[in-house]
């Protein structure tokens, strides 16, 4: 009985947080009022405050779940109390990064994959990019680089092994790896062979060769690691920070969109073209760094399985260190997967979501927002416990155990109405200089969208991405206003042209890291994302005018840009084509 009670006491926290919510039902259950639910919601604040079963910070945001969820207040609305709608995504996003980087879920799909692929040269550089950019969908470019480029570097020295005495005298090259394969010498005369056969190279001749070829894949190694990093954070709204920003813009400066920009329709967008662009890159990096020998590249000779042990020992060996998938690794697993599920079919488009049938206000919209779902997911993961519990074993010491365990600053309890766009949207500037831009009315708008894409892909190479996004999303959405096309024909090219930052160092935190490893100089990463560039611009302005204009009826100016300074815009007027510029 002792020892129940005990296990009791050391659970008090979960029995609080699970059964104080249902003691309360009542209240709002008989009162059936937004009054009782506002009640209901202060209650249980104060109570999980006062026993501190949840971090203060985290109850703190409950109304952004509760308030929504019961009929309250708008998402947008109740967000605004803390920060913009859109940061409250990125707060909840983030926690949910953290709690699969916490717990070794990221390296465990990362060394799956490259188990998978193998270590062939051009397999190993697409197996490294699938990683990379997957990964980079979900957490941060600058933490999947950190994680992927070591990595990197661990195979690389192992494929680079100096060959052994034993092989040396075996006649062998590096059992480990070769960079491009031989074939099997055919037989042939000795008058053929002083006819036809080349002198053979010198020891040192073949080593400095052998020393190039290696320099050479490290450094398209190291660069495909981060550009793939940069390549995958486009593909989802919390993926890089410029497209939150290009939400918060929008729902900012035309507050009747109808949340035009949310999670299914931007992944709908941009992930084709982050695919896209993904595989050009890839082709042009295996041209650049392994030449166009692709037969050698993809290892369709014959060859010794010696020759991958060595590396595939490498890779096995760290994912044979993370140890058998836990329950933690399990419950984030899922966790994530349902968070990924809910932000595609809450208000998905094409078919009526569940934010539209459970959740909607008098009009039918979803009263809840891609930000709701993300906090309410990391609150979970504060109360789900690391461990499965029980009461058969002596409790450990007093604590909670529980898959996200992080500080977060005390100021987000009274911090509101601050947010880091806040940075003159609603200034006459941006207007102005939207009206000197209506000349470009007689342009071709394809043309307009690939000279923004241009523009901004070399602008960002200089700058912060997020700072080129919010100073030109407002000039753009007051020129589009101003010359009658749809807000986001110019300013989706300029959100996602802000992350093709490929040629410098300092353009991005992923291509710092990668430099930093050394092996990499300048114009090594100017030679190759340069051309990155300019397949991005491409692959850009594939996407505005082909798949985009169905999924966001690019073709009509729509009613919610509708200004005073655009009244003769109709709005089944046509202003875009899909001719290229």
């Amino acid at each position: 009985m002792a020892t129940c009670w005990q296990g009791l006491w050391a659970y008090r926290f979960y029995l609080i947080v699970f059964f104080l919510p249902i003691f309360l039902l009542p209240l709002p259950i008989l009162v059936p009022t937004k009054e009782a639910c506002c009640a209901y919601t202060i209650i249980l604040m104060a109570l999980l405050w006062c026993t501190e079963a949840l971090p203060l910070a985290i109850t703190a945001f409950l109304p952004v779940i509760m308030f929504p969820m019961m009929g309250i207040m708008n998402a947008s609305t109740v967000s605004l109390e803390y920060l913009k709608d859109t940061n409250i995504l990125f707060i909840g996003g983030m926690m949910v990064a953290l709690a699969v980087e916490n717990w070794n879920l990221h390296k465990r799909i990362a060394l799956r994959v490259l188990l998978i692929v193998g270590v062939r040269p051009a397999l190993l550089i697409l197996g490294f990019m699938l990683v990379t950019a997957f990964l980079s969908m979900w957490i941060s470019n600058t933490a999947t680089t950190a994680m992927m480029v070591p990595i990197a570097h661990a195979v690389l020295e192992q494929l680079h092994k100096m060959p052994t005495d034993r092989d040396v005298e075996e006649g062998r090259n590096n059992p480990a790896f070769e960079l491009q394969e031989q074939k099997e010498e055919t037989k042939l005369d000795e008058k053929d062979k002083k006819q036809d056969c080349p002198a053979p190279l010198t020891p040192s001749e073949s080593k400095t060769q052998q020393n190039k070829e290696q320099l050479r894949f490290s450094q398209g190694l190291s660069l495909c690691v981060c550009y793939s990093a940069s390549i995958g954070g486009i593909a989802t709204l919390t993926g890089t920070t410029p497209n939150l920003v290009l939400q918060g813009q929008v729902n900012s400066i035309f507050p009747r969109n109808g949340n035009v920009v949310n999670f299914a329709s931007w992944f709908g967008f941009a992930f084709p073209a982050m695919i896209i662009l993904l595989l050009l890159s890839w082709v042009w990096l295996q041209i650049l760094f392994l030449g166009f020998d692709f037969r050698k590249n993809f290892g369709l000779g014959e060859q010794s399985r010696n020759q991958e042990r060595a590396a595939f020992e490498v890779i096995r060996r760290e994912h044979k260190l993370l140890g058998p998938i836990n329950f933690a690794e399990k419950a984030v697993t899922f966790l994530f997967v349902l968070l990924v599920v809910l932000w595609f079919t809450r208000e998905p488009g094409f078919f009526t979501g569940w934010g539209n049938l459970a959740f909607s206000d008098d009009t039918g919209k979803s009263m809840t927002s891609d930000g709701t779902v993300a906090i309410l997911i990391a609150v979970i993961m504060f109360i789900v416990p690391s461990k499965i519990p029980g009461l058969t074993q002596k409790p450990g010491p007093l604590g909670r155990p529980c898959l996200l365990a992080l500080s977060l600053p005390p100021t987000i309890l009274g911090r509101s109405r601050q947010s880091p766009e806040k940075l003159g949207t609603q200034g006459q500037s941006q207007d102005w200089l939207g009206d000197k831009l209506t000349p470009l009315e007689s342009v071709p708008p394809a043309a307009i969208a690939f000279i923004i894409c241009l523009l901004i892909a070399i602008f960002t190479e200089c700058t912060s991405n997020v700072a080129t996004t919010t100073l030109f999303l407002p000039i753009l959405a007051s020129m589009s206003q101003a010359i009658c096309i749809h807000p986001l024909y110019v300013m989706l090219p300029c959100a996602l042209a802000s992350s093709l930052a490929f040629m410098l160092p300092v353009a991005t935190p992923p291509n710092a890291i990668a430099f930093s490893f050394g092996g990499l100089r300048v114009t090594d990463m100017a030679r190759a994302g340069f051309m990155l560039n300019v397949i991005g611009v491409l692959v850009i302005t594939l996407a505005i005018n082909s798949w985009s204009i169905p999924m966001f009826d690019l073709n009509n100016f729509p009613s919610w840009a509708q200004s005073n300074t655009t009244g003769l815009c109709g709005v089944s007027q046509a202003n875009v084509t899909t001719a290229s510029p």
